[in-house]
C-alpha cells in the first residue's frame, strides 16, 4: 500500500513488521472456555418467532441445543446472567468483499520470472485489451470466495465487534468477478470461515472496456453477458452429449468460464443483478428468463418507485443501505437536480415500500466501511416507515433464506449454529451496546477501543492528499474520509498500490489517528496514520512495527474550512 514498505534498504524493518504480525495473538474466543453456555433470564429475539422475556439460550460445542423459558441448563454449561440483555440472531451483510484481504502489492519479478501470485495474475489480466467477446473480457468466474476468504482479512474483527457474525462475501472486479460464499466472521483457520463455498454469482453491467477496448458501451456489455450465458448453455449440453458417446465425436474445448457458470443454469446458485434505478430495475426483472437462471435485484435503493412491479416479478432484492448523498467534493454552491434531491431524500423508504408490497428483501454494506455505520444507515429505513421487525429480518432470516442456509442460519431456533448477539437494548438504537457475540458457539467480549475523548475541533470528512519521502523518493496517497459526529473516522487510503478500508479512526480535539490493514510478508500489517490537523491541512506519521515516516496532508483546492474552533 504504501510504497516505502517495498524498498529494499528496509527490508529488515519490514521482516520485523511482518513477524510482530504473525506472531502477535490472534483475536479468538476467550480462553479456557467450557463447550457449553447458557444465556439466562434474556430478552430472546428468536426472529422466526415472537420474541420471549426472561429467557434462556443454551449452545454447546457450536449449536444451539434449547431455546425457551424454564429450559434446563447442563451441569458444565457457563452461565451467563442475562437480565436486562436482549438476544438477538447474528447479524448478516449479504453482498461485501469482507473475508478477501486486498491483493498483494506485485512485487519485482522473482527468479523464475513470475512476481504477486496466482491472484494478482487474474487481477492484472482483468486489464488486458480485448477485442471482441471470445477474448472474455473481465471474466473470472472461477474465482472463489470460499477460497480466497482468509481470517487475516482485519475486517472480520470489525464486522463481527458491530454483531456480524456472517457476510456473503463476494470478489470483485469485472462482468463476471467470481462466485460468493457464505462465511463466518471468525475461525482459527481460513477453512474454518466457510459455511457454504458456493451460493451466489454476481454480475456486474458497468461498461469497462472503454472506446478502444470491447464491450465498451452498455449495450455492448448487456449483449456479451447474454452471449457468455449462450456459451455456457451450450458447452454443458456438448459437455453431456460427449460425456455419454465420446466415440467418433470431437471433444469440446476445455471451457472454465463455462464450468464455473453451469452451476447457475442447473439452479444450483442463484444469480445476483445489478439494478439502482427505475430503467435499471424494470430490465433486472427480465433478464433471469432471457439468462435461463434464478435471478436476485441487488442495488434497489429506487425501488420506491416501483416496488408492486418487483413483487410481481417475484425477485428478491439486496438493498444498498449506502443510502445516496452529495457528494463530498461538490461545490456547494452548485444546487442539485430535483430528481437527485428527490432520490437522496426518498431512497431510505425503498425499504418499507417492498415490505409492504410483500418482496423479500436482505441488507448488504454496499461501499460502508464501518460496520456501526450499517446499523445506522439501516435505522434510516427505519425513520422512513420500515418497521423494526422487518428491518432485523432483513439482516438475519431474510438473506439467510435468498441464499439457501435458512436451515442453518439466521434465527434462533434449536439445531442451528449459535451465533448469536448480546445487547443491552435495541440493536438499531445508536446508544445500545453490544456485550457479547457468538460465531460457531465461539463468545467474543466487544471492547470498546480506547481513545481520547475531547470533541473534535473539526470535520475531517473529504478527500486528502498525503504526502510523505521515502527511500524511493516522495510518494502521495488519498486518503477519503468520513467523521461521525462523535470523531470515529471511516474511509479509505489509495495509492498506486491500491486501495485499503480504515479499520479504524477517531479525531479528538486537534488530534486524530486512523489505521488500515495491507498484505505483506505472507500475512498483514497494521499502518497507522497519526498527527495533528488545522484548517485545511493535517502533518503526522505513519507507522509500521516502530518504522515511522513523516507525512503532510492537504485538501486539494482547499476543500471544506477547517478550523480548530469547530467544523464550518
Amino acid at each position: 500500500m504504501v510504497y516505502f514498505l517495498a524498498h529494499r534498504n528496509v527490508l529488515f524493518v519490514f521482516a520485523l513488521a511482518t513477524a510482530m504480525t504473525l506472531s502477535a495473538p490472534r483475536v479468538a474466543a476467550q480462553g479456557g472456555e467450557p463447550p457449553s453456555f447458557a444465556i439466562r433470564g434474556a430478552k430472546v429475539v428468536p426472529v422466526s418467532g415472537l420474541p420471549i422475556d426472561g429467557a434462556t439460550v443454551v449452545v454447546s460445542r457450536g449449536i444451539i441445543t434449547a431455546v425457551g423459558k424454564d429450559v434446563p441448563i447442563p451441569p458444565e454449561a457457563w452461565v451467563i446472567e442475562g437480565k436486562g440483555l436482549v438476544v438477538y440472531p447474528g447479524l448478516i451483510d449479504s453482498l461485501t468483499d469482507v473475508g478477501i484481504p486486498p491483493a498483494a502489492p506485485a512485487g519485482p519479478p522473482s527468479s523464475a520470472g513470475q512476481g504477486g501470485g496466482p491472484r494478482t495474475a487474474q487481477l492484472q489480466a482483468l486489464a488486458v485489451v480485448s477485442r471482441g467477446p471470445e477474448d472474455r473480457p473481465n471474466t473470472t468466474p472461477w474465482r472463489s470466495a470460499a477460497d480466497e476468504a482468509s481470517v487475516n482479512d482485519k475486517r472480520l474483527e470489525t464486522w463481527r465487534g458491530a454483531g456480524f457474525t456472517t457476510v456473503i462475501c463476494s470478489p470483485t472486479g469485472g462482468y463476471f468477478p467470481g462466485t460468493s460464499a457464505v462465511i463466518e466472521t471468525a475461525g482459527e483457520r481460513s477453512g474454518d470461515l466457510v459455511v457454504k463455498p458456493e451460493v451466489a454469482i454476481p454480475v456486474s453491467l458497468n461498461p469497462l472496456g472503454g472506446f478502444a477496448n470491447f464491450p465498451g458501451s452498455l449495450m455492448g456489455v448487456l449483449s456479451y453477458v447474454h452471449q457468455v450465458w449462450l456459451d455456457t448453455g451450450w458447452y454443458r449440453q456438448a459437455e453431456a452429449g460427449y460425456d455419454k458417446s465420446p466415440r467418433g465425436r470431437a471433444r469440446p474445448t476445455y471451457d472454465r468460464t463455462a464450468i464455473a457458470l453451469a452451476a447457475a443454469l442447473d439452479a444450483k446458485t442463484i444469480v445476483l443483478i445489478p439494478a439502482n434505478n427505475t430503467v435499471q430495475l424494470r430490465r433486472a426483472l427480465g433478464l433471469p428468463a432471457l439468462w435461463k437462471v434464478s435471478g436476485v435485484i441487488y442495488g434497489a435503493q429506487m425501488a420506491y418507485e416501483m416496488a408492486p412491479e418487483i413483487a410481481a416479478g417475484k425477485m428478491p432484492v439486496l438493498v444498498n443501505l449506502q443510502w445516496p448523498e452529495k457528494p463530498k467534493d461538490a461545490d456547494p454552491d452548485e444546487p442539485s437536480p430535483l430528481r437527485a434531491l428527490r432520490f437522496r431524500d426518498r431512497a431510505p423508504s425503498s425499504p418499507a415500500e417492498l415490505a409492504k408490497a410483500g418482496v423479500k428483501f436482505a441488507f448488504y454494506s454496499g461501499g460502508i466501511t464501518a460496520p456501526k455505520d450499517i446499523l445506522k444507515s439501516a435505522k434510516k429505513a427505519i425513520d422512513a416507515g420500515l418497521s423494526t421487525d422487518d428491518a432485523l429480518r432483513a439482516m438475519t432470516l431474510a438473506p439467510a433464506e435468498i441464499f439457501g442456509v435458512a436451515d442453518r442460519l439466521g434465527s434462533i431456533e434449536t439445531g442451528k449454529i449459535a451465533n448469536l448477539v448480546v445487547a443491552d437494548g435495541d440493536i438499531f438504537d445508536e446508544k445500545t451496546k453490544i456485550k457479547f457475540v457468538f460465531v460457531d458457539g465461539r463468545r467474543f467480549e466487544t471492547r470498546e477501543p480506547s481513545r481520547p475523548s475531547e470533541p473534535p475541533k473539526g470535520d475531517l470528512t473529504g478527500k486528502w492528499k498525503l504526502s510523505y519521502n521515502t527511500p524511493e523518493g516522495p510518494q502521495e496517497s488519498t486518503a477519503d474520509l468520513t467523521m461521525s459526529a462523535d470523531g470515529t473516522l471511516s474511509g479509505t487510503v489509495t495509492s498506486t498500490r491500491g486501495t485499503a478500508t480504515i479499520i479504524s479512526g477517531y479525531v479528538s480535539a486537534e488530534k486524530f489517528s486512523f489505521t488500515i490493514n495491507i498484505p505483506m510478508g505472507g500475512g498483514t500489517s497494521d499502518i497507522t496514520f497519526s498527527g495533528t490537523f488545522e484548517g485545511t491541512s493535517m502533518k503526522g506519521s505513519i507507522s509500521v512495527g516502530g518504522f515511522n515516516v513523516d507525512f503532510t496532508g492537504a485538501r486539494p483546492g482547499g476543500g471544506r474550512a477547517i478550523s480548530l474552533g469547530g467544523a464550518q
